[in-house]
């Protein structure tokens, strides 16, 4: 596996909002750090923590590689979707360095828009190692 190959198999794990997928893309002991705190280790963690995409619909992955190496390499991420439950907008408006957008009851969840790098090293054909940086915001109307 490659940072190409890799960044394809994310692509399609989240437009589908598949946690097995996901998973699939690592090692069994394989790590995915999503903030430079949390990490999850292992196809039962990953797993777990995809299932926060299925509250999101209508998700467009792009991406370019930016470096690449035989074990390793770098690609910049923008994912767009649209909030589909006011779960995971709570989710999203407690994170570090988020505030809640201006919203009345009934008001419609916002589309996000989510912009990141990722560094990922490979071994046995599967990543062990994938640490993320990103940023979100609602996406302008």
């Amino acid at each position: 596996m490659n940072i190409e190959e890799f960044m394809l198999g994310y692509k399609v794990a989240w437009e589908q909002r598949n946690p097995s997928m996901f998973a699939a893309l690592f090692l069994p002991d394989g790590e995915y750090h999503n903030t430079p705190f949390q990490v999850q280790r292992g196809a039962e963690q990953l797993a777990e923590y995809w299932k926060r995409v299925q509250l999101q619909e209508d998700v467009k992955v792009t991406f370019e590689v930016l470096a690449t190496a035989p074990t390793s390499g770098v690609a910049h991420w923008r994912t767009t979707y649209q909030v589909a439950s006011e779960e995971l907008f709570q989710i999203w408006a407690k994170s570090t360095g988020t505030s809640l957008v201006a919203r009345k009851p009934g008001d419609p969840l916002p589309r996000m828009v989510l912009d990141g790098v990722l560094q990922a090293t490979f071994s046995s054909n599967r990543c062990s190692v994938a640490r993320i940086w990103w940023h979100s915001l609602p996406q302008p109307s």
